[in-house]
């Protein structure tokens, strides 16, 4: 994990998605949620997004959640897509770590949802379309939550307790299972323990948000990064008072994030932050190609 010390690291970030079609496609529409947007401790320098065939048609917003979101179609034959997004952003280190004083967690619950004091933060404490805050996650959360523990102290004891309680597995989970069906296999990969943590959190009447982006990966000692070798990756923040703000945690790696961690989009769940979904009319079967690419770079 980081070494954080007060200084920013630069990173080149390159997300590559190409899909081949065994038969036409005649129209398709996407939208794509790739590209880092400046603000916390990120800098975002540039960011560039290349889309082949050219689209007929291309919007870009910002939505709800502060994300850039691009928008596109193509009305024309195509048996191939690619994105292709290329960004440049600089990451500040975290001064908050597991000895930083944080208010006991009971002075950050809401009083009641008619008295809401922040509602950007308070909005995160409720039920999401992937998560449903249940008696179920509270009893877990609660042997973290004892009576008058900081918040970082609680959050990460729960951090650490998914991590070694439940096993990372790539064939456990797809994309569509639920926070429930995770929480009850124990198994997962980082988007379920991200689920279930900001469940737990939710439950006990905190605000907690999920976070995509991406993991800076170190190679073995003597042996070369391997391009293309990165992931995109999912965490957590959970908002641990006006002082200290979002905190960000890491249930895959067990760890408060830092700056091998490089925000790209923020929401509920997964569902508000897919880096791709779209439609297509035709185009038969698929194969799905995805390369991710995390460079530290120097200054200059």
């Amino acid at each position: 994990m980081s070494e954080d010390n007060g200084a920013k690291i630069r990173y080149r970030i390159r997300h590559l998605t190409e899909y081949r079609y065994s038969n036409n496609v005649a129209v398709c529409q996407n939208q794509v949620r790739m590209q880092p947007v400046s603000g916390g401790n990120v800098t975002c320098e540039r960011t560039e997004l290349k889309i082949a065939p050219e689209p007929t048609s291309r919007d870009e917003h910002v939505d709800y959640f502060g994300n850039r979101v691009i928008t596109f179609s193509i009305e024309a034959i195509h048996k191939s897509l690619a994105v292709d997004v290329e960004s440049v952003v600089a990451v500040a280190a975290n001064p908050t770590d597991d000895k930083t004083q944080s208010p006991n967690w009971e002075s950050l619950l809401a009083t009641s949802p008619d008295q809401m004091r922040h509602p950007k933060i308070d909005e995160h404490r409720f039920g999401s379309p992937r998560i449903t805050p249940a008696e179920t996650f509270r009893q877990y959360a609660e042997s973290s939550f004892t009576p008058q523990r900081e918040i970082v102290d609680a959050a990460l004891d729960l951090t650490r307790r998914i991590h070694d309680e439940f096993k990372y597995d790539t064939t456990a989970t797809t994309v569509e299972t639920t926070t429930k069906e995770a929480f009850s296999l124990r198994a997962g990969v980082c988007q379920d323990f991200a689920h279930v943590e900001i469940a737990c959190l939710r439950s006990m009447g905190l605000a907690a948000r999920y976070v995509s982006g991406y993991l800076r990966t170190l190679p073995p000692p003597g042996k070369e990064r391997l391009v293309g070798a990165d992931e995109s990756h999912a965490w957590v923040e959970v908002y641990a008072g006006d002082e200290i703000g979002w905190l960000g945690l890491d249930p895959t790696n067990a760890c408060l994030v830092g700056t091998d961690h490089i925000p790209v989009c923020i929401g509920r769940d997964y569902d508000d932050v897919s880096p791709m979904r779209g439609v297509v009319l035709g185009g038969g079967t698929n194969t799905l190609k995805v390369s991710v690419d995390v460079e530290p770079i120097a200054d200059v």
